[in-house]
């Protein structure tokens, strides 16, 4: 009992690592790519290369002030970025990122909780991030903070069922809600991403929505609201919430790959592990690309989108799944 609590907490402090880690780092590639897209360096003074760049990030948003508006509300204000933070962390608790290891007798499975409801959890989870943006945007007494916190608000009602639709066919062709089980499915029978190529397009750009980016980032949207819901943060508070988003898209393109792309599966000469992160890293660079290349969507169109077309595409692929898994078709 206590080699599994042990087992346990040496996991989720390699998770956490692991992901802030990758955060850190993840703003730097983001910043050099974004330079080479628009013929420019990017940050590369910093040490070798700019790869210390993050560190001096990291110090800059310690060593910040941190403020408070005078009308804020303080408790919700202060609540606000740690929910951010939370939720965008927990959701790894329950995606597998890599296959079971075996180690002096011991089978340890590489992910910190395995429940058969893993992709609802996942759901779940994933779904409280929008009431960190929601409260920090009304706690700020701010009209710019208040419009972005709105925002959020309706940008989550109108791409949320489309993205819940768009992984029904996955769990009919898996027979499982279990993440795991997912990945061991497009083991067998193939990856998902073909037979679910609508769905996958509609789940991608949902995340995308999810994370906040661009071309659906309307509740920061600087050139209308500042900042949006954070405009009114600093210091490690505004880091919070910088750290949240940056971990969402590690966590989206997680999920991306766990569900139609196979998860850790591949080549043997490669470990498990490392199928995961360059398809994770695949996933990372598209996002990428996809917002030094598109504008954003203007706030009707991006409600019309979701209302109009994304979740009749999804409801009716669904639909055809279902009658093909049930031998209709």
């Amino acid at each position: 009992m206590i080699l599994q609590i042990v087992i346990l907490v040496v996991k989720i402090l390699l998770l956490i690592g692991i992901l802030l880690g990758g955060f850190a780092y993840l703003t730097l590639l983001e910043r050099r790519l974004l330079g080479f897209f628009q013929l420019r360096l990017g940050p590369n003074r910093v040490g070798p290369a700019g790869l210390l760049q993050p560190m001096a990030d990291a110090i800059k948003m310690m060593l910040k002030e941190d403020l408070m508006p005078l009308g804020a509300d303080p408790w919700v204000y202060r609540l606000a970025p740690v929910i951010a933070a939370f939720a965008a962390l927990s959701v790894d608790a329950v995606i597998p990122f890599g296959a079971p290891i075996h180690l002096f007798g011991l089978t340890i499975t590489l992910d910190i909780a395995n429940p058969n409801i893993g992709l609802l959890i996942a759901f779940a989870l994933s779904s409280l991030g929008v009431y960190g943006l929601i409260l920090g945007g009304w706690a700020s007494q701010n009209k710019y903070s208040l419009l972005g916190g709105i925002r959020a608000t309706a940008q989550i009602i109108s791409y949320e069922l489309a993205m819940g639709l768009s992984v029904m066919g996955v769990l009919l062709m898996a027979h499982t809600a279990n993440l795991e089980g997912i990945v061991l499915a497009q083991r067998a029978h193939g990856w998902f991403w073909l037979p679910q190529i609508i769905p996958f397009l509609i789940y991608t750009t949902t995340a995308i929505a999810e994370t906040n980016r661009t071309p659906f980032d309307l509740p920061e949207a600087e050139s209308e609201l500042v900042a949006g819901y954070h405009t009114e943060y600093s210091g490690m508070r505004f880091a919070l919430f910088y750290i949240a988003e940056y971990i969402n898209v590690i966590t989206q393109c997680g999920l991306i790959v766990t569900l139609f792309f196979g998860g850790w599966s591949g080549p043997s000469f490669l470990p498990p592990i490392i199928w995961y992160f360059i398809k994770v890293g695949i996933g990372v660079f598209v996002f990428i690309w996809i917002r030094a290349t598109l504008p954003r969507f203007r706030y009707d169109k991006l409600m019309s989108f979701g209302w109009k077309v994304l979740l009749p595409a999804a409801f009716v692929y669904f639909l055809g799944t279902a009658a093909f898994v049930s031998g209709v078709l």
